[in-house]
C-alpha cells in the first residue's frame, strides 16, 4: 500500500508475491526446484546482476563488504534477501531488503537497496544495536539521498519499521519532509509460504504476473498523479557512493508502537 500525504493525496494498494531467500541456500534451491533457477533462465529466476554491484558477481562478498565498512562485520553469518524474482526473465525491484546476521546469529543490520525506473540504484545500510532484543520490531531512519519518484523531492528522510522475517512479515516506510511532515507512507505485509514449484505456479494466477504488474502499476499511478497536478521534480545525478548509512532508533517506552 502506498499513500501520498499532503496537498495532493493519492493512494493505491496491490497484491504482490515476494521471495525470501537465504543466500547460502541458493545452490539447493536451484537444484531442487523445477520452476526456479539461480543464474539461469527459467519461469522464475534470481540473478546476481539484478542486485548489489549489478555486475554479475557473487552477492555475498558485496554485502559483507558494505556491512564491514559500517562497522558490523558478518564474518560469514546468514544473509536473508526479500525481493521480487524474475518472471520469464523480467524483474523490477523498487526495494530489496537484506537482513545481515553475524556468525553468532545476532542481527547486525539491515540493508535497503532502492532502485528507480531510470536504472539507478542506491543502498541505505542501518546497523542494529548490540542490545537489540531478537523478535522486537526494528525502527530505523536514514536521510533520503536518492531520486525515486519525479513527484517527490530529494529532501527528507525515511523512517522504517519492520520485523525480522518470521511466519508473518511487516514493513512500514514513511517519507518525512525536513519539517517533520509525512509525505508518503508505504507498507508491505505478507504471510510466509513454502517456496515450492506448486506455490510459484499458483502465484502467477493469484498475484497476476507480479514483476510486470509492479512496473505497469508504477507508470499508471504516475499518470494519475500527473493528472491530479502533482509538481514535477527534475532528476539529479545519483549519489557517488553506492551505500549510505542510517541509524537505529530506540522505541519510546511510553509509546512502543510509534514509528
Amino acid at each position: 500500500m502506498h499513500t501520498r500525504v499532503g496537498a495532493i493525496r493519492h493512494r493505491f494498494r496491490y497484491r504482490v508475491a515476494s521471495v525470501l531467500l537465504d543466500l547460502d541456500e541458493l545452490v539447493a534451491i536451484d537444484r531442487d526446484l523445477l520452476l526456479f533457477s539461480v543464474e539461469r533462465a527459467n519461469l522464475f529466476s534470481f540473478h546476481f546482476r539484478d542486485h548489489g554491484a549489478r555486475d554479475g558477481s557473487d552477492l555475498r562478498p558485496w554485502i559483507e563488504r558494505e556491512f564491514a565498512r559500517a562497522g558490523r562485520p558478518l564474518d560469514g553469518g546468514r544473509i536473508l534477501v526479500l525481493c521480487f524474482p524474475r518472471v520469464l526473465g523480467y524483474v523490477f525491484n523498487p526495494i530489496t531488503i537484506y537482513w545481515g546476521y553475524r556468525a553468532d546469529g545476532a542481527l547486525a543490520g539491515v540493508l535497503y537497496e532502492v532502485k528507480n525506473t531510470f536504472g539507478d540504484q542506491h543502498g541505505y545500510l542501518v546497523p542494529v544495536e548490540d542490545d537489540h532484543r531478537p523478535g522486537a520490531p526494528l525502527i530505523q531512519t536514514v536521510d533520503k539521498r536518492f531520486y525515486v519518484s519525479p513527484f517527490l523531492p530529494i529532501e527528507g528522510s525515511y523512517r522504517f519499521r519492520l520485523d525480522e522475517p518470521g511466519e508473518r512479515l511487516r514493513v512500514l516506510i514513511r517519507l518525512v519532509g525536513p519539517g517533520g511532515d509525512d509525505r508518503l507512507i508505504a507498507t508491505q505485509a505478507g504471510d510466509r509460504r513454502p517456496l515450492t514449484d506448486a506455490r510459484l505456479l499458483a502465484s502467477l494466477f493469484t498475484h497476476s504476473w507480479v514483476t510486470v504488474k509492479v512496473m505497469a502499476a508504477i507508470h499508471w499511478e504516475a499518470v494519475r498523479l500527473w493528472w491530479k497536478g502533482a509538481p514535477f521534480h527534475r532528476r539529479p545525478d545519483p549519489p557517488a557512493d553506492a551505500v549510505s548509512l542510517g541509524r537505529s532508533v530506540r522505541p519510546d517506552p511510553t509509546n512502543p508502537g510509534a514509528l
